[in-house]
């Protein structure tokens, strides 16, 4: 295909997606028409922009495929408990004089074995509630410490984004999982930093119980809630450790069924692996409407223009991979977007510039975190959902996330950038 779309009708398309999903249209909808603007505008014609959408979203459907399977491990540890196990365990362990710290390890943990962040939050947030109650934390205090855990694992973890990143830089999962681990510890700790420094600030706050999401459920034994997330990162590091290459389609749901089976519940493995598909749905079809975004945006110039300006401001090259996830996660508020937009669209001018493909992932899957959590975004309003928290204070914390995303993409970016 040579449909070669303006950077103006690239921009142009980008920021008609915006505005629809701050006006509230389906993502996937909002993506899908302002890939239609933008290769309208960016002189592709009907024919040309509906080729290079469709283009695009094939391009992605890997992603999508692997997305889908791993389903069956988040339903596996959602329905059976194991996810709120493992949360619950390490508060207990760490103890009320590190509660902040639990908090954000919990919800670390739980992102980096798969587990969406928002359900992480969700996950995690009765418990927190309590804590914040009995010590007098205010909402934003463990908010803040549960998003920065699960923004922390994210980069660490078998999720969709990861998945979109490395499937797009053509790189193994784990090694790219690997990859980001200093930075997400250096996440961690920048966000137990911010959480104490709030907690100063606002303690005392009122805060309210939260009931939602706090069934009563008789829970598995620790052991056997982590064995499913621990095979399947085992089976996933089988490649880079013994040069035994099974993909994450088959890793996650292998793992998924194996932890049922040890927690006695292989009966209800049906039921779970729905609920998984369910919650990967939404997930699949956002990343639908990203790929026609992406497909656009990969024949516009764009690339070209972004590279001349870091060229004319004198920033070396390698700056274009943490910049564009950067700039993909705002206009999506999304990290999987972002991620996947951003990659998809730089890889191949990152790579050409001389970096190496898992370096490019990294910064890339690093910098999709800085602005993953804007309002336009469903992460937003289902965070401060879980805290029973206000809009207005909701919005108070987002230059807290981005220091911790920041923090992350800094120290990627002097890794894979400067010093490997």
């Amino acid at each position: 295909m040579d449909v070669q779309i303006t950077t103006l009708g690239a921009l142009l398309g980008l920021a008609v997606a915006i505005i629809l999903i701050i006006k509230k249209i389906h993502p996937a909808y909002s993506l899908i028409l302002g890939a239609v603007v933008g290769g309208l505008v960016g002189g592709a014609g009907l024919t040309g922009t509906v080729d290079v959408m469709i283009d695009g979203a094939k391009g992605i459907m890997p992603a999508i495929l692997r997305i889908v399977t791993s389903g069956v491990l988040a339903g596996v540890l959602i329905k059976t408990g194991a996810a709120a196990k493992i949360a619950d365990q390490i508060i207990k362990t760490l103890g009320e004089k590190r509660a902040l710290f639990a908090l954000a390890l919990s919800t670390m943990i739980l992102t980096s074995v798969g587990v969406f962040v928002d359900v992480s939050v969700i996950t995690v947030a009765p418990i927190a509630l309590a804590i914040a109650k009995k010590l007098g934390y205010s909402p934003m205090v463990i908010l803040l410490a549960m998003i920065g855990g699960g923004k922390a694992g994210n980069i660490i973890s078998p999720n969709p984004n990861t998945i979109s990143a490395a499937e797009n830089f053509g790189v193994d999962l784990s090694s790219l999982m690997m990859a980001n681990i200093l930075p997400a510890i250096i996440g961690l700790i920048v966000t137990v930093m911010l959480a104490k420094m709030l907690a100063n600030k606002f303690k005392g706050t009122k805060i309210e119980e939260a009931t939602e999401n706090n069934e009563t459920l008789e829970l598995p034994s620790f052991f056997a809630s982590i064995v499913g997330p621990v095979v399947a990162i085992i089976l996933l590091a089988l490649r880079p450790i013994a040069g035994i290459a099974i993909d994450p389609l088959i890793a996650l749901p292998v793992g998924g069924i194996i932890g049922a089976v040890v927690m006695g519940k292989a009966k209800h493995l049906n039921e779970y692996i729905t609920f998984g598909l369910s919650k990967m749905m939404p997930v699949a079809i956002l990343l639908i409407g990203t790929g026609t975004v992406a497909g656009i945006i990969k024949a516009s110039t764009l690339q070209v223009t972004t590279i001349s300006m870091l060229d004319a401001m004198n920033m070396p090259a390698f700056l274009l991979a943490p910049i564009s996830g950067v700039l993909m996660s705002a206009a999506t508020a999304s990290t999987t977007a972002g991620a996947t937009i951003a990659s998809a669209t730089f890889a191949p001018a990152i790579i050409a510039s001389g970096v190496a493909p898992l370096s490019g992932a990294a910064m890339v899957h690093a910098g999709a975190t800085v602005l993953d959590h804007l309002p336009h975004g469903s992460f937003f309003h289902a965070t401060a959902g879980a805290t029973n928290m206000s809009i207005g204070d909701r919005l108070k914390l987002i230059p807290y996330e981005c220091l911790v995303g920041l923090s992350m993409t800094i120290v990627s970016t002097i890794m894979w950038g400067i010093i490997m």
